[in-house]
């Protein structure tokens, strides 16, 4: 073994100052040691606002979940710009609205662009190892994860829905083994930065075969299915913290929790404190409100509520400053981290759009509307309608006659928005998308 001498230490010494003013120059991009921080997205499938405990629900336990909020940043306004699974996985992954490139509704199997990097891609180019795990539902049949960007993509077990088989045959929650492939990742990749996108099917419809003993948790040992496999997340979720922790990089972690789009109201979810959610709530807040958490210990102070209207676009961003590389031309959304820390008091975007134009698709899909400080306008066959979130979360006084200006402002921002979009593509003319392969453990590769 080498031995250390004046010189070395001075070197090092001499690096780490360079390193801190890089790090410096570049906000949250290295640690003082130049280490690139590993970065985390859980996107969780129909997660609503009132499932967690941290979000005030009293029933379902998720210690988990709620130590994230704890050591990080809880956010109240976060949104889906595009529900509802396949758009709000396109814009998340590329960083834009969806629309940008002419996905206005479920539009499954509709490439992204190839000229764009997705979250993966750009990572991956800036020397990090890039991890998909879960339900992909992106892109064209061709635009797999592990070709946009996955270098390690975990394959979907054999079985239906949430009972599949382990490789010797025996059966296994699907959950639980996510779960484990999370934690295989991390321990195969602590020692050199990370991205993993964590994407589990949970908590999606029929989940009826929740194993017993994640619903006996619930208050009072009377959960339904749906609270069991809220628990069930959580103890996913649990299992990546315990890796982090054993390999103590949780100051190294960035950490951003979310839903995929509102609550799954069919199944027993829950979008409180507001109204409406999957199914035949999609025109009202829950649809497109998610619960969202930010944790970072050392870089995000810890247990803070941040407010500010922010949305799943800003996750790129985010993740493109810690990185300490520059933005893609392309992407809409705004670094977080000024926002989290306090150095910034307004909200990251002063307007959000909803613009599901797409006649082919569902027709509960179709929605316009805007968000702007504490108003929601939306468009109703009648006519559009006014809320005030702040006074009405569930949306039972429409005040658009007694805010005129308000409407106009709005709609004036809104028709500029869906003026600079392309042509629509037709959710009829695609099917299908973008696969992850069967079986079991992993797929290795370079990711393009």
């Amino acid at each position: 073994m080498r031995s250390h001498t004046r010189r070395d230490f001075m070197k090092t010494a001499i690096a780490a100052t360079i390193a801190a003013g890089l790090h410096a120059s570049f906000g949250q991009g290295q640690d003082s040691l130049g280490r690139k921080p590993n970065v985390v997205i859980l996107f969780i499938d129909d997660l609503g606002c009132g499932d967690l405990g941290c979000f005030g629900n009293k029933r379902t336990p998720t210690p988990h979940i709620d130590s994230l909020a704890a050591n990080g940043a809880k956010c109240t306004m976060s949104y889906i710009t595009n529900p509802p699974c396949s758009p709000s996985r396109c814009c998340l992954m590329t960083g834009m609205y969806a629309q940008r490139f002419g996905k206005s509704g479920m539009a499954r199997g509709l490439p992204i662009p190839d000229d764009h990097p997705t979250i993966a891609e750009f990572m991956r180019d800036a020397g990090y190892v890039t991890g998909q795990i879960g339900k992909w539902d992106i892109g064209s049949a061709e635009q797999g994860p592990h070709r946009r960007g996955f270098m390690e993509v975990a394959r979907h077990a054999p079985g239906e829905q949430y009972n599949r088989q382990r490789e010797d045959g025996t059966p296994v929650y699907l959950t639980d083994l996510v779960g484990d492939y999370m934690a295989e990742f991390v321990e195969r990749n602590a020692h050199k930065p990370f991205f993993l996108y964590f994407s589990p099917f949970a908590v999606h419809s029929k989940v009826k075969d929740t194993p017993q003993h994640y619903r006996d948790r619930v208050k009072a040992g009377q959960g339904t299915a749906y609270e069991g496999a809220v628990v069930a997340v959580d103890d996913a979720v649990g299992k990546l913290l315990a890796m982090v922790k054993k390999h103590h990089i949780e100051k190294d972690t960035l950490i951003f929790l979310t839903g995929d789009n509102g609550a799954n109201l069919g199944e027993g979810g829950s979008s409180a404190p507001y109204r409406g959610g999957k199914g035949p709530g999609t025109q009202l807040e829950g649809w497109v409100h998610t619960p969202t958490i930010v944790s970072w210990p050392g870089t995000v102070p810890s247990g803070i509520t941040y407010g500010g209207l922010m949305c799943t676009m800003d996750f790129y961003a985010t993740i493109a400053a810690v990185a300490g590389k520059p933005l893609p031309r392309r992407c809409e959304g705004k670094d977080l981290l000024p926002y989290l820390k306090g150095q910034k008091n307004d909200d990251v975007h002063e307007y959000l759009f909803w613009h599901n134009a797409d006649l082919t698709d569902a027709k509960r899909r179709n929605l316009y509307a805007v968000r702007w400080k504490n108003w929601r306008l939306v468009k109703y066959p009648d006519d559009w309608r006014l809320f005030d979130l702040k006074d009405d979360p569930q949306e039972t006084k429409n005040l658009a006659n007694d805010h005129p200006q308000v409407v106009s402002n709005m709609r004036k921002h809104y028709d500029a928005f869906v003026a600079t979009l392309p042509p629509l593509k037709r959710s009829a003319d695609y099917k299908g998308g973008g696969k992850v392969e069967s079986g079991w453990g992993w797929v290795m590769g370079n990711g393009r």
